[in-house]
């Protein structure tokens, strides 16, 4: 075993290294801690966590699962973290996530529903059986979590931030698939731990879809297609995507609608929204700072931003995903299914399961659409023949998307016009500052809905 100060070197110069960790270019202090042995026999499987504390304010724990190894693993290179020699020889101390050999501890755990006191883990009941001798993959796509495929069968998500508290990602997940909900993945089993007095949520074991394909590849495909034939228009295209936009928005709606089923709703009261408003407004002040193009829409924005306030009726407010976007979406054969229900990952866990509007999730959908419907002219270059057809291919699967979600919830969200156009100029100013900072070949996509959304004549 090895100890505290031996590893603490190791993880200060590994952890901003890794794509999942928050506080690249802060200055901090590490500090880490064992919190549990997972599997003791050689090679000996261990849980730590890392609390990080910022020199400018605030910090973060960081669950850092660790496999030790008596001779090096060339495959496993990429995930070293460094060498050690507790006293009996040399240790090498790589992720455990990447190991396929220590990987099946996790399912072991879920299957056995086994409990140390520190570790506790949950297998839920009548999901079916926890797969076994499934070889484990790290997928690539994840940014802030770490997710394990077993298989075609399974699939672990390893959180990496922790928070004390409720998972939302669990919770609904658990509170859905009790009630059988239709558009929703299958809830196998969770970890648990007991830090500082504070329950924290580890990891959740989730069936796989083996026929889906999320929403951001084949809006993508419907893209491609359409600019390979720029002479037709988005509704003649052969990948016309008009179609799964709108089952895509009834199933949205029927997921709202079983969120409501399962934790309740309430109306918005006036310092509710007053205080939803003032947010809006401050995110509008630091993003101007950050991006001076943002500058020119800061009048209009504030004037979008006040309008709710003086729109009439009431707000309704409800458990919603929080982060929705296309790639938050799979298609089976059968339907569509929504995915990742942990809100903003960056977001305190407390403030991710309170109640808000559904219109929020509604907003993050459409901007998604704005994406996918111009992401091929950022790669190849814009005129103006392209140019109009990301246009009619975005505004076409918005209002497909929008005529789904009516059918199925009864109501219209483009009825609240005020509210709705609000929470996608909200969106609007975070991806301008995200890609400002990140993709700055990109910031063109939400500058130019800025143009539309702050229009006073436009009411989408």
């Amino acid at each position: 075993m090895i100890s505290p100060g031996q590893l603490l070197p190791l993880v200060e110069r590994w952890l901003p290294t890794q794509r999942w960790f928050a506080g690249k270019g802060r200055e901090a202090s590490v500090e880490v801690a064992l919190l549990a042995v997972l599997a003791a026999a050689a090679p000996e499987v261990s849980i730590w966590v890392a609390h990080v504390s910022y020199a400018d304010g605030g910090a973060e724990t960081y669950q850092l699962p660790l496999v030790l190894r008596d001779v090096p693993v060339e495959h496993l290179e990429h995930v070293l973290l460094g060498t050690v020699d507790p006293g009996d020889g040399p240790q090498w101390i790589y992720d455990a996530l990447h190991d396929k050999e220590v990987t099946q501890a996790w399912l072991d755990g879920i299957r056995s529903a086994a409990d140390d006191g520190a570790l506790h883990f949950v297998r839920n009941v009548g999901v079916g059986d926890i797969p076994q001798h499934e070889q484990s993959l790290v997928l690539t796509a994840e940014q802030s979590n770490t997710s394990l495929m077993y298989g075609d069968v399974a699939i672990l998500k390893v959180f990496r931030r922790l928070q004390p508290g409720v998972n939302p990602d669990i919770e609904i997940h658990a509170a859905l698939g009790e009630r059988g909900a239709q558009h929703v993945v299958r809830l196998l089993g969770s970890v648990q731990a007991d830090l500082d007095g504070s329950p924290y949520a580890l990891a959740m074991l989730q069936e796989y879809l083996t026929t889906a394909t999320d929403g951001w590849e084949l809006a993508k495909i419907s893209v491609r297609d359409l600019m390979a034939e720029a002479d037709l228009h988005a509704d003649e295209a052969g990948g016309d995507f008009a179609g799964e936009a709108e089952r895509l928005g009834a199933a949205v709606a029927q997921t709202h609608a079983d969120l409501v089923a399962a934790f309740g709703q309430a109306t918005a009261q006036p310092d509710a929204l007053a205080t939803r408003l003032a947010d809006m407004q401050a995110r509008l002040e630091y993003a101007v700072g950050a991006v001076p193009q943002l500058t020119q829409f800061e009048q209009g924005l504030r004037a979008t931003f006040d309008a709710v306030a003086s729109s009439a009726g009431p707000v309704t407010l409800q458990r919603i995903h929080g982060d929705l976007h296309l790639g938050q979406a799979l298609r089976t054969v059968l339907r569509w299914v929504i995915i990742d229900f942990e809100g903003e990952p960056m977001g305190d866990l407390a403030a991710r399961r309170e109640f808000d509007s559904p219109l929020r999730d509604i907003a993050g959908m459409l901007r998604s659409f704005d994406y996918a419907g111009h992401y091929r002219i950022i790669e190849t270059g814009a005129s103006a023949q392209l140019s109009y057809r990301a246009d009619e291919w975005t505004e076409r699967n918005r209002d497909a998307f929008c005529d789904g979600y009516a059918a199925a919830a009864g109501q219209d969200p483009r009825a609240q016009v005020e509210l709705l156009r609000a929470f996608e100029a909200d969106k609007a100013v975070y991806e301008a500052v995200y890609e400002a900072r990140h993709r700055p070949s990109w910031l063109p996509i939400p500058l130019a809905s800025l143009t539309r959304l702050v229009s006073p004549e436009t009411t989408r």
